[in-house]
């Protein structure tokens, strides 16, 4: 009787520990990214977000691999969970358009947390949402 109480008791004892490992992921924003951006609810283009925390800063790319864009000026706003990243991008004409991008952070508390918000350059705006993978 004795030892079936120990055996508990040292069970139990592990798995309180291990519960908050298993809770912790990092950073809020690391990680892979897909959703949606464009000029409006009902025109939206797939897009994919690489972030990444080196422990001081947020880095990222947008759309990896021949086209991808590299992010600068990544914040992230705790008191709110406010996201926002900018872009500089060349469009089909060869025109700079400087993209920021600000949405909030949603599903925080899980593993397929999302960020709501808007995007918008010089010539427009539009929704963007991404899910982490």
């Amino acid at each position: 009787m004795r030892t079936s109480r120990l055996v508990f008791a040292l069970s139990a004892a592990c798995l309180i520990a291990a519960a908050p490992a298993a809770a912790q992921e990092g950073h809020p924003v690391k990680g892979s990214w897909l959703g949606t951006w464009g000029p409006s609810p009902d025109h939206l283009n797939d897009v994919i977000v690489i972030l990444d925390w080196d422990g001081e800063n947020i880095t990222g790319v947008i759309n990896p691999g021949i086209d991808n864009v590299e992010i600068r000026n990544a914040t992230l706003d705790p008191d709110g969970w406010i996201v926002r990243f900018e872009a500089e991008m060349v469009n089909a004409a060869g025109a700079t358009l400087d993209y920021v991008v600000e949405g909030t952070i949603g599903n925080l508390a899980f593993h397929d947390r999302t960020i709501t918000g808007t995007w918008s350059h010089q010539n427009g705006s539009g929704p963007f949402e991404i899910q982490r993978q």
